[in-house]
Parts: C-alpha cells; sequence; structure tokens
C-alpha cells in the first residue's frame, strides 16, 4: 500500500478531528442560556456564513442547477447537522466530553455499518469487521467504566 493512499486520508481525517474538538470546547465553554438551540442555531449561521464566503473563492458557474439537483441531499445533511448538534449540545452539556468517546464509537458503527454497507455498498475485509468488533468493545468498556465511577 503506498503511503499517500494512507497520508492523505489520515491528513483529511485529523483536520476534520481538529474541527471536531473546537465544537467540543465550543459547546462545552459556552454560557448556558434559557433556550439551548440558540447556541446550534449561531454555531450554524456562523459556519454557514464562513463556508459561503469561502465557497466565492471557487467557481460558481452553475450553482443554481447544483442546488436544483441536490436539495434533497442538502435537507438531509442539513437534517443531520441538526440532530446532531442538538444531542451532542446535551451530550457535552449534561455528561462531559468524556462521553465523546460514546458518540464517536457510536458514530464509527452507525456510519461503517449502516451507511456504507447498507445504503453505498461498500465492500468491507475482515480488518474492517475486527476494527468495529473492537469498536463495539470499546463501548462495553466505556458504559463499564463509566458506571463504576
Amino acid at each position: 500500500m503506498k503511503l499517500q493512499q494512507i497520508l492523505a486520508p489520515f491528513l483529511l481525517a485529523f483536520a476534520a478531528s481538529i474541527g471536531n474538538a473546537m465544537v467540543t470546547i465550543g459547546q462545552k465553554k459556552a454560557t448556558t442560556y434559557s433556550n439551548p438551540f440558540f447556541f446550534g442555531a449561531f454555531s450554524l449561521l456562523f459556519a454557514s456564513a464562513t463556508l459561503f464566503v469561502v465557497a466565492m473563492f471557487f467557481t460558481t458557474k452553475g450553482v443554481s442547477n447544483y442546488f436544483y439537483v441536490n436539495a434533497k441531499w442538502f435537507a438531509t445533511t442539513g437534517a443531520g447537522l441538526v440532530l446532531l448538534n442538538i444531542f451532542l449540545y446535551f451530550l457535552y452539556r449534561n455528561h462531559g466530553a468524556a462521553y465523546y468517546t460514546l458518540y464517536s464509537i457510536l458514530a464509527i458503527v452507525t456510519t461503517s455499518i449502516f451507511v456504507a454497507l447498507y445504503v453505498f455498498n461498500e465492500k468491507m475485509n475482515m480488518y474492517y469487521w475486527i476494527s468495529l468488533a473492537f469498536a463495539l468493545l470499546t463501548i462495553v468498556f466505556f458504559m463499564k467504566g463509566k458506571s463504576n465511577l
């Protein structure tokens, strides 16, 4: 296996994980407000505005057709971002950032099994299945560890 086949996905995932850590810090450090949904709304507004500014540095030719063709996928992703924002907010606020371990392992399982296998029919070899088994064991050990505190 070539180094670039491993390095490029690793660096992309690492950069995304930094963004994820920033989300965790923001959700945990922000002061509480009587309406918890404003945190997600303002965060997504800031993120959307930033992405629109960045997008203007690239081609915009045919963007209306792009929107028309992909509107249902924008809505699907938007709904996912809303769910992610709401439930991570309550998870971090009520249980702490350490529970990210539980969320991330569940995300691995749901994305790798449901999305990869059933939605996109991606192939998985023995090593993927072993890694998923370890992910499930991580959930068991994490919950056991938290219950003993």
